[in-house]
């Protein structure tokens, strides 16, 4: 069987770019014909690694060119679609494969209406309100409202379309062609964390999503119940600057570090004792899947979408709702302060994380196809 996926481009360390790289090179070990189709490549290398038999094309339209210029953007986009649509249809013809998986880009208004003998499934990798939680102003607002509503529409014109999270499925209201599939994790722990040393650990980008702003107050408030415990932020991002001043305006520069991405985020977990989630916004979350095979303790805001799926309250972490911050201040002390506590959530995170194994959720996607 033959499978193409079309995303703008795989050069990022993103989420999307890694589970899209996890799922190419799996069906490519087991016999399927599996092609990535770009639009954004510009010549750059592959973040991850794929696969010697994936095939990877770029079809040049260069959507990012505006850099953000909404005028410029909205000038160009009508021309950029029409290239776009006439470029990749020629290609899927002659191709002539059997499944088309759209990724939600640019391209997503149009991949159904082109017939060229497949199937077509549309896969979202954040949820449906996305957009409005950005709260942009202006006419960048007026543009994520309007195409919140045209993406309605779009999502009941393909064959199947798959979404992350139930929270999610429920937000999209009862579609006769929506289907809940996961992402897997994509993290193979050599061993769990032993859950004994004084390490909280937080990964994302730097940015107004993942709310770190707001776990550094929430640290801040800990006082004298961090007892010794260090805060290890990975990640990077235009908040960056900002971050590191309120560490320092906090008085936290003796239990807060900033660290940048590394490839050993593995050893991260397993050399912490509890992750710590502080997101407005998310779609399923990848930290939280790692930290459960690693067998950490989670304590997150219920943020949609993602934490409700992955974490049982009281079980193998704590969901605080609201962005109530008292209460995540109190839970994360709680859990600092007992280690027997942590290690009986501990292994229930391990056994939950197995609904999230990678044959598990890839044995999903192939009877999909199949069907």
């Amino acid at each position: 069987m033959k499978i193409v996926y079309l995303i703008a481009g795989t050069f990022n360390a993103g989420g999307m770019e890694r589970v899209l790289t996890q799922k190419a090179n799996w069906l490519a070990g087991h016999g399927y014909e599996v092609t990535i189709v770009t639009t954004d490549q510009r010549g750059r290398k592959p973040y991850f690694a794929l696969d010697e038999h994936v095939r990877c094309y770029d079809l040049g339209i260069n959507y990012d060119a505006d850099n953000g210029r909404f005028m410029s953007k909205l000038l160009h986009f009508p021309v950029r679609q029409w290239r776009h649509r006439h470029r990749l249809e020629k290609l899927l013809k002659r191709l002539n494969v059997d499944v088309v998986v759209c990724m939600f880009n640019n391209d997503a208004p149009f991949v159904y209406k082109i017939k060229d003998g497949s199937r077509k499934v549309l896969e979202i990798h954040f949820s449906k309100n996305k957009k409005l939680q950005y709260g942009r102003r202006g006419l960048w607002a007026l543009a994520d409202y309007w195409r919140t509503r045209q993406e309605e529409s779009i999502v009941r014109r393909y064959d199947r379309f798959v979404v992350l999270t139930h929270e999610d499925a429920a937000l999209w209201g009862p579609l006769p062609n929506m289907q809940v599939i996961p992402n897997a994790c994509t993290l193979k722990p050599a061993a769990q964390s032993r859950l004994n040393q004084k390490q909280v650990l937080a990964v994302g980008r730097y940015d107004y999503q993942k709310g770190f702003d707001t776990l550094l107050n929430i640290w801040h408030r800990l006082g004298d119940k961090r007892n010794g415990w260090l805060l290890s932020i990975v990640g990077d991002g235009p908040q960056r600057h900002e971050l590191q001043e309120q560490v320092e305006r906090l008085g936290l520069t003796d239990s807060v570090q900033l660290l940048h991405p590394t490839s050993d985020v593995m050893s991260l977990y397993i050399h912490s004792s509890i992750l710590v989630m502080t997101s407005r916004y998310e779609g399923l979350p990848m930290v939280l899947l790692e930290a459960q095979a690693c067998g950490l303790p989670i304590v997150a805001f219920a943020c949609p979408c993602g934490p409700r799926d992955v974490i049982t309250d009281g079980v193998d972490g704590y969901l605080i709702e609201g962005r109530n911050k008292d209460a995540f201040t109190g839970r994360l002390a709680e859990l600092m302060g007992n280690e027997e506590q942590r290690l009986r959530m501990g292994a229930a995170a391990v056994k939950a994380s197995e609904a999230f194994s990678e044959e598990r959720i890839m044995q999903q996607w192939t009877r999909l196809f199949e069907r």
